[in-house]
C-alpha cells in the first residue's frame, strides 16, 4: 500500500521533533550533570581547604553545627555538643575506654620462678612479676627480656583468669625483648594486639600503657611521648637504643606490657624507669615497636636475632687519638684492625699498622676512619648499632671512609653480629 506524501512528511517531522526533544533533554541533563560535578568539586575543594586550616570542628561550625569536642576512632567521629556538664564521658575518657576495652584482653600477667637471684631492669625488683601481651592468636607473647631472664618456670595468666605454662622461644637482651609461647589443649585462640609504626611517632602524642604494676593486673595509665630516640643503659651495661620516653606511669610490674597509641596500636614495649625513689617519676622508657616487631619475627623464626656487623676492630675517635695521629677528621670510627681474609678486608677496608697503647688496650693507628654507613653518620659506637640495626648477615653496606684525607665509599658484605665480634670494640 502506498503511503501518501503528506503522511510521510508528517511522520518525518514528528520523528525529527522527537529526536530534537530527546537530544535537548540529554543536552540539558548532561549540562546539569557537568554543573553539578563542578559544584561538588568546588565544594569538595572548599571543604578540604577549611579542614586543612580549621579542622573538622571548624567545618562543622561553618555549617552551623556547634561542637564542643570530637573523639576520633577507627569507627569514625563522635561529636560532643551542648553543655559539657550533660555529657556522661568526655572525648578523652571515651578514647581511654575504647583503647582499654579493645586491648586489655590481650595483655597477660607473667609470674616467674628462679633458682637464684633475678636481675630486673626496673629500679625495684618485681619479684618475678611482669607483663606481656599476645601478638598472634596461636599463643605467641612478647615481653621484656629482663622479666624472664634466668627464669626456671614462666606462668602466664590471661584476662579470663586462666593460667598457662609458657615456654621461652627466644630473647634479645640487646633490645630487652623476649618471645614466649603458650599452647592450649583445645586449640582455642587468643585476642592479640597489632603493631603500629614507631617511625611516625611525634613528641606530644598521647599514649596509653596497660600492665600489672605491683601485681595489680591490667592497670591503665596515660600520658604523652616526651622524647624519642633515647639511648639508655640497663643494669648489665647494655646500651638500649631508639627508646621512647614517656610520662605515662610505668612501675615495677609494667615491664613487658604494651605502650599504645590512641587507636590501640602497639607503639612500644614498656621497659624501664628512671627514678631515685623506685617508682615512676614521669621519666619512663619503652622499646620502639618497629625494633620489637623485627626482633620478635627473628626470634620466632630462628630462635635468635640475626644482625649484620663489620668484621673489624673499631675504635671510637677521641681528641687524644685525633691529635696524636694527626688525623684530618675529628669524629668517626677508626678501623684499628680487620679480620684477616674477612669480608671487610675483601671489600678494601684497611686497618692500622702503628701499634700504640691507649688506656689499658693496644690499638693500631693509620687505618681508615668510618664516617658513615648507608648514609648514616657514625661518630660513636652507638651509631654502629643504629646504622646496622636493621641489617642481616650477607647484606651489603655502603661504608663511607676517610683514608689519609680522601673520602671514599666501599661496599662491604656484613657478617653475623656475635658477642665475640662486638667484644672487639675498644671501650
Amino acid at each position: 500500500m502506498k503511503i501518501p506524501k503528506k503522511v510521510t512528511k508528517i511522520l518525518v517531522v514528528s520523528v525529527t521533533v522527537v529526536l530534537v526533544v530527546i537530544l535537548a533533554v540529554l543536552l540539558v541533563t548532561w549540562t546539569r550533570s557537568i554543573e553539578q560535578r563542578k559544584r561538588q568539586q568546588d565544594l569538595r575543594t572548599a571543604m578540604i581547604e577549611v579542614i586543612s586550616e580549621y579542622g573538622e570542628r571548624g567545618l562543622l561550625e561553618l555549617a552551623g553545627v556547634s561542637v564542643n569536642d570530637i573523639f576520633y576512632s577507627d569507627e569514625g567521629l563522635t561529636l560532643f555538643q551542648g553543655d559539657s556538664q550533660e555529657w556522661t564521658y568526655s572525648a578523652d575518657e571515651l578514647q581511654n575506654r575504647y583503647v582499654f576495652e579493645s586491648c586489655s584482653k590481650a595483655v597477660v600477667y607473667i609470674n616467674t620462678t628462679f633458682s637464684g637471684v633475678s636481675s630486673f631492669l626496673d629500679v625495684i625488683p618485681t619479684s618475678g612479676v611482669g607483663s606481656g601481651f599476645f601478638i598472634s592468636e596461636d599463643g605467641y607473647i612478647i615481653t621484656s627480656a629482663h622479666v624472664i631472664d634466668n627464669a626456671d618456670s614462666i606462668l602466664v595468666t590471661t584476662s579470663d583468669g586462666k593460667q598457662y605454662s609458657a615456654t621461652l622461644v627466644g630473647e634479645d637482651s640487646e633490645n630487652d625483648i623476649a618471645v614466649l609461647k603458650v599452647t592450649t589443649q583445645d586449640g582455642s585462640k587468643f585476642d592479640y594486639l597489632t603493631f603500629g609504626d614507631s617511625d611516625k611517632l611525634v613528641v606530644g602524642q598521647k599514649v596509653l600503657a596497660i600492665g600489672n604494676p605491683f601485681g595489680y593486673d591490667r592497670t591503665l595509665s596515660t600520658g604523652i611521648i616526651s622524647g624519642l630516640s633515647r639511648s639508655i643503659r640497663d643494669e648489665s651495661g647494655n646500651l638500649l637504643l631508639g627508646m621512647i620516653q614517656t610520662d605515662a606511669a610505668i612501675n615495677p610490674g609494667n615491664s613487658g606490657g604494651p605502650l599504645l597509641d590512641s587507636n590501640g596500636y602497639v607503639i612500644g614495649i614498656n621497659s624501664s624507669i628512671y627514678s631515685d625513689t623506685g617508682v615512676s617519676q614521669g621519666l619512663n622508657f619503652a622499646v620502639a615497636s618497629n625494633t620489637a616487631y623485627a626482633a620478635a619475627q627473628d626470634l620466632i623464626k630462628y630462635g635468635k636475632v640475626n644482625r649484620g656487623w663489620l668484621d673489624i676492630v673499631p675504635v671510637q675517635l677521641s681528641q687524644q687519638i685525633v691529635s696524636y695521629a694527626g688525623l684530618s677528621v675529628s669524629k668517626g670510627i677508626l678501623v684499628s684492625q680487620v679480620a684477616a681474609g674477612g669480608k671487610a678486608e675483601q671489600a678494601g677496608l684497611k686497618g692500622g699498622t702503628k701499634q700504640v697503647l691507649y688506656g689499658d688496650s693496644v690499638i693500631y693507628l693509620g687505618g681508615d676512619v668510618i664516617t658513615a654507613i648507608n648514609g648514616m653518620e657514625t661518630t660513636e659506637y652507638s651509631d654502629l648499632y643504629t646504622a646496622l640495626g636493621n641489617t642481616r648477615p650477607g647484606d651489603t653496606a655502603k661504608v663511607t671512609i676517610n683514608r689519609n684525607g680522601t673520602e671514599m665509599t666501599l661496599k662491604v658484605v656484613l657478617v653475623e653480629r656475635t658477642s665475640e665480634n662486638v667484644g672487639w670494640m675498644n671501650r
